[in-house]
């Protein structure tokens, strides 16, 4: 039983090439990502005098809050979407695996879009 051709060992890339580590890659930077903005959103909402409709709009109409707050919605969704991805991956197989990889992405997605359209109407409306 061979693990492939002999530069392939030398370099450590299995089957997956070297998709399995990149895939690794990017659900540590989207943590980390998703950590500092969690910390920025949490901190810049204890910063507020209150909490209430009005201050939080006027809060998030400032561009230095709308675009970390867009990029929060896209890191969460993306590490979101590469965990459950292993999860499939691991547990499903044949058709299964192929419908639940179409679901997640179209769900992902959806909610994603939906997500940043909100945070660009209230961003972005005249107030």
């Amino acid at each position: 039983m061979g693990n492939g051709t002999q530069l392939g060992r030398v370099r450590g890339l299995g089957a997956g090439g070297g998709a399995v580590v990149h895939h690794w890659w990017l659900q540590r930077v989207t943590a980390v990502a998703s950590l500092f903005l969690v910390l920025w959103f949490v901190f810049s909402l204890a910063r507020l005098p209150s909490l209430d409709y009005a201050s939080t709009v006027m809060w998030l109409r400032q561009p230095l809050v709308a675009v970390p707050m867009c990029l929060l919605v896209v890191s969460v969704f993306w590490h979101f979407r590469l965990g459950v991805q292993v999860m499939l991956e691991d547990y499903l197989h044949g058709s299964k695996r192929v419908i639940a990889m179409l679901a997640l992405n179209f769900y992902t997605f959806a909610l994603a879009a939906l997500a940043l359209f909100s945070v660009l109407k209230v961003a972005l409306s005249a107030g």
